[in-house]
């Protein structure tokens, strides 16, 4: 477990924080109507992060599976196409289109219920699941270095904590500047409905960057 590995996990994990699931319900969830009510996010965080850890740990299992199967080159290989596939197809993200916000704002209004925000957060991982390529190609980094078991499992703990820090921040600050925080949340959520196509297709860029250059430095330098 070398520091550049976790430095590069470290800003998966950040890109990851930025998506609709991570950020942004959280904050729509700040800015219901109503007393804010720091249970509820911890029931939709808790949620969602032992979901994406739940993931992960099923995606390593396959993919140390196939590693076996695969000659430490070739991987790194596979790894590389597939970090500048990722740099790629992040340029054919427009800006223009906005991503549909709405439906998860009408889901939030009506469902206040812990049971109900647990399923708001399940659903929100089911749909990210095939947008949540950084968190892939985290899961690739870790499945291509010399690690066991129990230093993956510690990583991908770490990995889903970081993800949700942002959120944890907002709450903090909104907690104790109550409605003052309201206007800055609100541009907030009114940039991200529209530049997350942008947004997305940086999170993208940035993270083919990180696997490629990983898949590089496994090849030529290390």
């Amino acid at each position: 477990m070398t520091p550049g590995l976790v430095a590069a996990l470290a800003g998966l994990a950040l890109l990851d924080s930025t998506s609709v699931g991570t950020l942004f319900i959280p904050i729509w969830l700040m800015l219901t109507p109503g007393r804010l009510r720091p249970g509820r996010f911890a029931v939709y965080l808790g949620t969602i992060t032992v979901f994406y850890f739940a993931v992960g740990v099923l995606v390593v299992l396959g993919a140390s599976k196939l590693a076996r199967h695969l000659d430490n080159p070739v991987a790194h290989w596979i790894q590389l196409v597939i970090g500048v596939a990722l740099f790629a197809v992040s340029f054919r993200f427009d800006s223009k289109k906005k991503p549909d916000t709405g439906k998860w704002r009408d889901r939030i209004s009506a469902n206040g219920s812990g049971a109900a925000l647990a399923g708001i957060a399940l659903l929100a991982g089911v749909v990210e699941l095939a947008t949540m390529l950084p968190y892939l190609g985290a899961i690739g980094l870790m499945s291509a270095s010399d690690l066991n078991p129990a230093q993956i499992g510690l990583l991908l703990a770490g990995y889903c904590l970081v993800m949700i820090v942002p959120a944890v921040v907002l709450l903090g600050a909104r907690l104790a500047l109550r409605d003052r925080l309201d206007p800055f949340l609100t541009r907030i959520s009114a940039w991200f409905a529209e530049k997350g196509a942008s947004m997305t297709g940086w999170i993208l860029g940035i993270a083919g960057f990180l696997v490629a250059r990983d898949a590089v430095a496994r090849l030529f330098f290390l």
